[in-house]
């Protein structure tokens, strides 16, 4: 059975989406069968692996709102193994949508579930926020995995955040754990950087990926150009920090298969 991974942070521009999308083609890249699923009506995701939209009749947005079946809405993307569900701005409009309707938390969940034996691990890219379409994703999820950006207030919100994980651990989905926290736009020649990344492991509880995502205009480059780091530019320091986070990913597997 595949393992489900919420990829997850209220604020914007910490390297959310650029994770999901490159540690996904990382885990294809080393031969696992990959679902890349973009929680976000912004749609980053989307675009950054081939705009799937142009692909796909059917959206996200339309799954949630029982428009159609997930096989209706899957397209394949720019990396052999990995498959996309596709985002668009409709999304936007699921959240007022849903308001009212019973075990709204549970959709996403519930169609995952259908396909989560064909894949080795399921990557879902939630929106900067806490509401119904984030909770949708912690609530199919089997872990959180939380880009932290290597900035001054990069323990801001976190602590909501963890909040929010308990919570649905408690009433929703009791099997939900904290993947760990990864560092993202790291830069090597400054002291901030460094500071950031011991502090947040003096005050931080959960597990922290040993791999840093360095700060790379490779990295910022490849979504214009619809591609992961590992196709746009696969010798960058981009791509060599998210294949080390993916072996980090894969070795959890392993060592939770031996623990079991």
């Amino acid at each position: 059975m595949g393992r489900v991974i919420a990829v997850a942070n209220r604020k914007g521009g910490v390297g959310k989406t650029t994770t999901t999308i490159n540690l996904s083609a990382c885990l294809a890249e080393k031969g696992k069968k990959v679902l890349a699923v973009d929680a976000d009506p912004q749609g980053n995701m989307t675009s950054g692996l081939g705009d799937n939209r142009k692909k796909c009749k059917y959206s996200i947005y339309d799954l949630i709102i029982g428009e159609c079946e997930l096989k209706d809405c899957l397209a394949k993307s720019v990396m052999d193994g990995l498959t996309v569900l596709p985002s668009d701005e409709d999304l936007a409009a699921a959240e007022i949508e849903l308001i009212g309707l019973e075990k709204k938390e549970y959709i996403l969940k519930n169609y995952i579930d259908k396909v989560k034996d064909e894949y080795d691990y399921i990557v879902i890219d939630c929106p900067p926020s806490l509401g119904t379409l984030t909770v949708n994703a912690m609530t199919a999820a089997d872990t959180v995995l939380v880009p932290i950006q290597c900035e001054y207030y990069a323990l801001e919100g976190l602590s909501q955040l963890m909040h929010t994980i308990e919570l649905v651990k408690k009433r929703l989905n009791p099997d939900l754990e904290m993947e760990g926290v990864v560092f993202t736009m790291y830069d090597a020649r400054t002291n901030l950087s460094l500071q950031v990344v011991e502090n947040v492991r003096k005050n931080l509880k959960e597990n922290i990926y040993k791999s840093i995502i360095p700060r790379n205009v490779k990295l910022a480059e490849a979504p214009s150009h619809g591609l992961p780091i590992v196709l746009y530019d696969s010798k960058c320091n981009g791509a060599e920090g998210y294949r080390a986070l993916a072996d980090e990913v894969i070795e959890r597997d392993v060592r939770d298969w031996y623990q079991y």
